[in-house]
């Protein structure tokens, strides 16, 4: 919860500006800013008005949304190569109510989905060795219609409709809002 009448302390070593808070989680500073609107981060303001975040809250914060974590809400599948996207993603979703498992890989993903079925699966379409789009077609032999929304950074004009077309429910081209994403997931599997 936000407090904007308390002082950070000036004794307190551990307390950090918005933009280390924003480095030490892994997020843009605007993220971090709407967080701490919405009360899922606690912050400090200083006499200036500037937002100061508590190191041992920051802690707590990423220990409730990390894997492990205390979520219980439908069960999401990020696939990406990119560990820090992968990461930012989740800490999203999860922030959103869901439930996330990563994997770095098509082979680790149908894997994931082997031990638990998602309710869905992020994709994204250029990784090594099986891409998504390999992948897509697998998982859909295998399992079924798990709903599937993918990401690319290589976008053209047909890149949805080719999504669409190989099973995909939604593309959505890279970079992205996290929110961009966090919607079209909503509007697949409500959290």
């Amino acid at each position: 919860m936000t407090y904007p009448g308390r002082r950070a302390p000036t004794t307190e070593p551990d307390w950090l500006t918005l933009g280390q808070a924003a480095k030490f989680l892994g997020v843009a500073q605007s993220t971090i800013r709407k967080w701490s609107d919405q009360g899922r981060v606690p912050a400090f303001y200083t006499p200036g008005g500037h937002r100061r975040y508590r190191r041992r809250d920051l802690e707590a914060f990423l220990d409730r949304s990390g894997p492990g974590g205390s979520s219980s809400g439908p069960l999401v599948l990020v696939v990406d190569d990119d560990a820090r996207l992968r990461e930012y993603m989740r800490v999203n979703l999860e922030m959103e109510g869901y439930t996330v498992r990563e994997a770095s890989s098509a082979d680790e993903a149908l894997q994931a989905i082997e031990d638990q079925s998602p309710e869905l699966v992020l994709l994204d379409v250029v990784m090594p060795g099986v891409d998504g789009w390999q992948m897509l077609q697998r998982m859909q032999e295998l399992h079924g219609s798990i709903p599937v929304i993918m990401f690319s950074g290589q976008v053209d004009e047909h890149a949805a409709a080719d999504a669409e077309q190989r099973g995909a429910r939604a593309f959505v081209g890279k970079p992205f809002d996290p929110q961009q994403l966090i919607d079209r997931a909503k509007q697949l599997v409500p959290a």
